[in-house]
């Protein structure tokens, strides 16, 4: 008798080939794996600036953007760039759509993010070269740098640098300004990326590779040393004794763009508070302040050409009895609109003025009107643009020099740095943020005083029409803070200096250094790539 034997499959039953659509899905998974990575950078970016507390997931977001970048193309550069950009800049700017809708928000945020895209594009390039991460944290700032200029002047609002009023890295606003302080977080985040990368190389080949990774390593760790060598830079001490000040925030009727059609009841409010700060002041409540500060947009009814708006601040300034600095629009017969800071003398009326010297475009001046009405009506609001002034704006308040940025002016390194060149012993920042309700704004504005604060060694008094006022000391610390939309006075005295920090003195030879190091990388892998293609022909 014998026996057949019929061979067993020992990997068991044959498998069914994978269905056609899951192969699809799971290539359009791994398609889509780097745009959601580069999405989700901007999103961590943005989640970094106020009011969250979470200055560090800079570092992560900047590690994920590595991570998508490198070693792409040019064009996925671009492509991965402009994602993270979105990702960063449509929930940064949100409040620009408060009153006037999804189409203006967005078209800025998407024209806004063609600077991070730039910024992909060449993070991609460099990334291929030795300690890639210093070319990429230099390109990241160059595409900053060209964001703050253009169009229309530029708009430097969600710069990484005013992202990091809490953070570790902040003294290094002291040594070179928003430049330093962005290239430090950029260069960090980039070298924890490289660090993981080489570490995870390492393991999978077992061969150690000691200067890339060392490399890598320092790119962590030199911008932490750094902020740390920078912290003697960060005082608050008295150099040329203090001075006592008062900021007032009156509170608006409404909120949005309307508020101005109540421009005599905002005049009102702040005159009440320092009628009231007056007589707290007579009873003993508060100190005497030796000069007070009312907000940008105060006094949006001339003063200068109006006798009932004038004997309001008059009977106001002469109630407290100091130099009062007053927000105002001033219209000109002919002309354009003026936003200008006066200095009004409890005794005297208005002794000197200055006049905003960056105004905001499609807010305070409509570029291309005919053009832009196309997509919004609400262009028609500002029926008049505001002209810019040319004048450093240092008024002389009782003996204490005080340099001017309006509201805006804050974002732009000049604006502010220019007003201690000058002798600012202080700087005050009067804001109008009524337009845009209670959203971030507010706070990412106070941020950027809080970063000038430590760049330049002075004290900051934010004054705000509706909140969040505040008093910030040489360090950066908010002294005094009000709520948003609620009447309150500010009243502290603070430290005035008078020596400059190396930020102050270079000005802008950080930044232009940084650009070339960007430029440098750039023309570097582009001999690289020269090369490599003489080689493959030859």
């Amino acid at each position: 008798m014998s026996t057949t034997f019929t061979p067993v499959d020992a990997s068991g039953p044959a498998a069914e080939p994978e269905p056609a659509a899951g192969r699809r899905l799971r290539r359009l998974g791994r398609r889509l794996v780097r745009p959601g990575a580069a999405a989700l950078s901007g999103l961590l970016l943005f989640l970094s600036f106020p009011p969250r507390p979470l200055w560090w997931l800079a570092l992560p977001g900047f590690a994920l953007l590595g991570w998508a970048l490198r070693a792409r193309r040019p064009r996925a550069g671009f492509g991965l760039g402009y994602l993270a950009g979105l990702g960063f800049l449509l929930p940064l700017l949100v409040w620009t759509g408060e009153e006037v809708g999804p189409v203006p928000w967005v078209a800025l945020a998407a024209v806004e993010a063609l600077f991070v895209a730039a910024a992909g594009l060449g993070i991609a390039v460099v990334s291929r070269l030795p300690a890639w991460p210093v070319f990429a944290a230099a390109v990241w700032i160059l595409a900053e740098a060209a964001r703050a200029r253009v169009p229309f002047g530029g708009f430097p609002w969600g710069k990484i640098a005013f992202g990091q009023a809490d953070g570790v890295f902040l003294p290094l606003a002291a040594v070179g300004g928003t430049p330093v302080l962005g290239f430090a977080v950029a260069l960090c985040g980039f070298g924890l990326y490289e660090t993981v990368r080489q570490l995870r190389a390492r393991r999978a080949t077992g061969a150690l590779a000691p200067r890339p990774l060392a490399a890598a390593v320092l790119a962590v760790l030199v911008p932490v040393t750094g902020a740390v060598a920078a912290l003697p830079l960060v005082d608050d001490s008295a150099q040329d004794g203090t001075a006592t000040v008062a900021a007032v925030q009156g509170n608006v009727p409404r909120l949005g763009l309307d508020f101005n059609s109540q421009r005599r009841a905002v005049l009102d409010n702040h005159a009440a508070r320092t009628k009231e700060l007056a007589a707290d002041v007579k009873a003993g409540r508060e100190p005497r302040p030796d000069f007070v500060l009312w907000p940008e947009n105060s006094s949006d009814i001339d003063p200068l050409a109006n006798p009932d708006a004038r004997d309001v601040i008059d009977e106001a300034v002469g109630a407290i009895g100091v130099p009062t600095v007053i927000g105002a629009v001033i219209a000109p017969e002919t002309g354009k609109l003026r936003n200008t800071l006066i200095e009004w003398d409890p005794e005297k009326g208005p002794v000197a003025t200055y006049d905003k010297r960056h105004v905001q475009p499609f807010g305070e001046y409509i570029p291309m009107r005919s053009f832009v009405r196309l997509f919004n009506s609400d262009v028609d609001r500002v029926s008049r643009d505001f002209g810019p002034g040319d004048a450093i704006g240092v008024f002389d308040l009782a003996g204490t020099r005080v340099g001017l940025a309006t509201c805006y002016e804050a974002a732009f390194d000049w604006a502010v740095r220019d007003t201690v060149t000058h002798g600012a012993q202080l700087i005050t920042v009067p804001s109008n943020n009524a337009t845009f309700g209670r959203s971030e704004m507010t706070y990412q504005q106070l941020a950027m005083s809080r970063v000038r604060a430590v760049e330049h060694s002075r004290a900051v008094v934010v004054p705000v029409t509706s909140g969040v006022s505040a008093i910030i000391m040489p360090d950066g610390k908010i002294v005094r803070e009000s709520r948003m939309f609620t009447p309150d006075v500010l009243v502290d005295e603070v430290p005035l200096r008078s020596s400059l920090t190396p930020a102050t003195r270079v000005g802008t030879l950080p930044e232009a250094l940084l650009a070339g190091l960007a430029a440098a990388g750039l023309g570097w892998s582009a001999l690289r790539l020269l090369r490599a293609r003489r080689q493959a022909r030859a």
